[in-house]
């Protein structure tokens, strides 16, 4: 009695190996969307957190210290860098209990394009990135923020801010595998705060003690958060450093070199997993 197999169907070309690869992608990606319909709490409480917090620092704790302004127009623009930084532990979360239910282990052992997992998971993140943003901005807008320099500008700015977003997302898929389980999703947090409140997203480095400014300006995240205010035509506590001169270049530059390090750590991992 022979044993049956599967195979993945052998492509002629290349243009055939991509068709394979994009309807695995697709697959993938409809299954993560798929979740949205069937943990529609999760989903609310991903959108509504960010909201929370920049409501509590509008109105309660008070943000864009050291802002000559309405600092709301300030504190804006940083917080939408920060909620894409943050979408880092939802990445995390998703990817270690896909690894403890056993069900990445089920892809691999379908006859698919190796990569289609990450693919799916990269895309539908991006899908909730973008859905965050339109919020965020909207409640922002409530609030008094306004963009001031068009909208070739501000698409600019969304930009910039999707590039940090896809940069933390391959952060996060790549900590969720070494991790490997749920629970050290915590851990993570732990570190990931600080990190994004050593930034200048609630106050301008000038405010702060000299060195501490200097380390902040030279977050990848208040470089982002410094971008996205000159595109917004939001204020942006200039300090005259190199490194507020020179945030579009920042913005660009820490996203691509986070990426070019974690996105083949991620599929290197990937690729050993269950070996």
């Amino acid at each position: 009695m022979s044993a049956a197999t599967t195979t993945v169907p052998g492509p002629d070309g290349a243009a055939s190996r991509l068709g394979w690869a994009l309807a695995d992608s697709w697959t993938m990606t409809r299954r993560e969307l798929a979740h949205w319909a069937r943990q529609p709490v999760a989903v609310l409480v991903n959108l509504v957190f960010p909201v929370m917090l920049l409501l509590m620092f509008t109105y309660l704790v008070g943000g864009g210290r050291g802002v000559s302004g309405d600092p709301t127009e300030y504190l804006v623009p940083g917080m939408l860098a920060l909620t894409m930084a943050f979408g880092l532990e939802a990445t995390m979360l998703a990817v270690t209990q896909d690894l403890g239910k056993g069900v990445i282990d089920r892809f691999r052992s379908m006859p698919m394009v190796p990569g289609a997992v990450l693919v799916g998971r990269s895309a539908a993140d991006m899908l909730q990135s973008v859905l965050s943003l339109a919020v965020m901005t909207g409640v922002g807008y409530a609030v008094g923020w306004r963009w001031h320099n068009g909208a070739a500008a501000a698409l600019g700015a969304v930009g910039l801010l999707l590039l940090l977003r896809f940069a933390m997302l391959w952060v996060g898929i790549y900590l969720a595998m070494v991790a490997g389980r749920p629970e050290m999703v915590t851990a993570v947090q732990i570190l990931v705060w600080p990190v994004g409140f050593l930034s200048n997203v609630f106050a301008t480095p000038a405010s702060m003690p000299g060195w501490l400014g200097a380390v902040v300006e030279w977050n990848p995240m208040s470089a982002t958060a410094t971008a996205v205010r000159e595109l917004f035509g939001n204020p942006g506590g200039a300090t005259g450093s190199w490194a507020a001169e020179h945030a579009e270049l920042l913005a660009v530059l820490w996203p691509v070199a986070i990426i070019a390090v974690f996105f083949p750590l991620a599929v290197r991992k990937f690729a050993r997993l269950s070996r």
